[in-house]
């Protein structure tokens, strides 16, 4: 479904990027596992496109010079320079770290807010659907979004994305600042999602609850890939175990 090939991304001189392959399988849930400042979110927003936009803006102002070499395909089709609302209607949605709502409008807004480009009758079904996966949501559903949680906020950003209909899901460390408990409801989700049909590659620095849910994961450091398996492998990895467990 997805190919990445030995892309590289430079800020000025700085290589953020350094030849990353990697495949999605449609179906799968696939990770790419990093510390803080590996690459991880440079290689999302390539990905989704928003990178072009990053490129363009400091273009503008003659800000940071950035580069973006390799090869990414979806579905077969070469989409390395195609814009981000193109990647969108292609079906690549990006939820993003601390993602964007709309803290003055209410939960339920929120997500018809989120659903403004469809012209479809499946909206309702949609929303339904997110409340299933997200039930928490449903009980604060009139709440001002300004006033949910930070968990209450992610998963009201990762339903924001389910509205768009993707056909993959990019989520960029969705666990992040969150409690042990939630993180647990995340990642149960995580999993729905897939059952619901959508393909999803997720970034992520806290492995330990990740790996169970994830088919195949990739380690990058300072933008380099190092290692790279099934969940199981890399659970089993005594490299990655004591990078990420301590042990």
């Amino acid at each position: 479904m997805l190919e990445v090939k030995n892309l590289m991304v430079f800020f000025e001189n700085a290589l953020a990027i350094n030849d990353i392959n990697l495949e999605v399988q449609k179906g799968e849930i696939v990770g790419v596992l990093g510390s803080n400042s590996a690459g991880k979110t440079t290689l999302m927003n390539t990905i989704s496109g928003l990178m072009i936009d990053i490129k363009k803006k400091e273009d503008r102002r003659g800000g940071e010079r950035i580069t973006i070499l390799g090869e990414i395909r979806f579905e077969g089709e070469e989409i390395t320079n195609t814009k981000p609302d193109v990647r969108v209607k292609k079906g690549i949605v990006l939820s993003r770290e601390r993602h964007p709502i709309f803290p003055e409008s209410s939960v339920e807004e929120n997500l018809k807010i989120a659903a403004y480009l469809r012209r479809d009758s499946g909206i309702k079904k949609s929303t339904e659907s997110v409340y299933e996966i997200f039930f928490h949501l449903r009980e604060i559903m009139k709440r001002k979004a300004g006033f949910c949680s930070g968990g209450e906020q992610q998963m009201l950003a990762i339903g924001m994305a389910l509205m768009t209909r993707p056909r993959l899901l990019l989520m960029d460390e969705p666990l992040l600042g969150l409690s042990p408990l939630l993180q647990k409801d995340l990642t149960r989700a995580i999993k729905q999602i897939r059952w619901e049909g959508v393909t999803i590659l997720v970034t992520e620095q806290f492995a330990r609850p990740l790996l169970p849910v994830i088919d195949r994961g990739y380690v990058i450091e300072n933008g380099i890939p190092v290692l790279s398996g099934t969940g199981k492998e890399l659970m089993d990895n005594p490299e990655v175990k004591a990078a990420y467990f301590g042990v």
